[in-house]
């Protein structure tokens, strides 16, 4: 069989179709639990090139066929006139699908490669740029959301980026307001795993466009704190559920942030949600009926 039709069979395998479905049923949770995407909303997705990005406009398109409020989507790539980038690509693919475009083309390439030193990691600047521009074509399209496709996984990357080397235990949130409160960005991804994505944007053959810049800093820390979390999941089954659940499940009167919690006023009368429970014996499995334990007599050895 030709490549092309045994991609085109698997997209209708049933393995593909009950993963779209868990894709479309994580994203769809994200935009009902944070109040990602209101009736009229126009939402700006950035699409670069990537698989993430890809499958997020995919998922987004599917969702709004049968979405119970209305909205508008426009894909938005920024071509940074790295060199070698396919041009071609983007456009042709957003008009074989129909979905409205815009191209924006600014040489932020050439601005990183000068300002940043060979070697050093570029990540920070270019983001910089890209957001300003990003922020600038949504205010010109009238874009209400500017949708990035951010998964689990990065946003746990984050939150162990910023623990190691910034101090703080700050994460990627599913929602935000830009600094000037002009923009409300979403990242509807927010529940979906980064392998469930990867499969889902090999079968769907998406043209993939690799990033010269961040993308080929093999020693960038991201990279680092990546290996670490692939590491944990290969060999801690569930540690990486936990991980995220735990995003969902701050207890600021077990930290030490004085913003967020009064302990200097606290007393012995004062009423805290979780107590001491910090200190309690975790619970666990209590032992099947048909096991019998025997205590040892005093003064007997095991």
């Amino acid at each position: 069989m030709p490549p092309a039709a045994e991609s085109a069979e698997n997209r209708f395998s049933n393995t593909f179709l009950r993963l779209k479905k868990k894709l479309e049923r994580g994203v769809g949770e994200a935009i009902a639990d944070f109040n990602m995407i209101e009736d009229g909303d126009t939402v700006m997705v950035c699409v670069s090139g990537g698989k993430d990005s890809y499958s997020l406009l995919s998922i987004l398109l599917a969702l709004r066929e049968r979405a119970p409020v209305n909205f508008r989507v426009v894909a938005m790539n920024l071509d940074q006139k790295q060199p070698g980038f396919p041009a071609d690509v983007l456009p042709a693919w957003f008009e074989s699908i129909g979905v409205e475009y815009r191209i924006i083309t600014e040489d932020t390439y050439s601005i990183v490669k000068d300002k940043i030193p060979e070697g050093k990691t570029t990540c920070s600047l270019c983001s910089r740029l890209r957001r300003g521009i990003i922020y600038r074509v949504a205010s010109e399209i009238g874009a209400t959301k500017i949708a990035l496709g951010h998964h689990r996984e990065d946003m746990l990357e984050t939150l162990f980026l910023n623990m190691f080397f910034g101090g703080k235990i700050k994460a990627m949130p599913p929602k935000l307001v830009s600094d000037d409160g002009n923009h409300v960005v979403i990242r509807p991804l927010a529940y979906c795993t980064e392998n469930d994505i990867a499969r889902f944007a090999r079968a769907m053959e998406y043209p993939i466009i690799p990033c010269n810049l961040c993308g080929s800093q093999e020693n960038a820390q991201r990279k680092q704190i990546k290996a670490m979390l692939a590491g944990w999941a290969r060999d801690y089954p569930g540690r990486i559920e936990s991980l995220a659940t735990a995003l969902q499940n701050v207890v600021p009167s077990h930290l030490a942030d004085q913003r967020l919690f009064d302990f200097q006023g606290l007393t012995r009368h004062s009423q805290v949600a979780e107590g001491d429970t910090a200190f309690d014996p975790p619970e666990l499995p209590r032992a099947p009926a048909n096991i019998v334990r025997i205590t040892p007599l005093d003064g007997v050895q095991d």
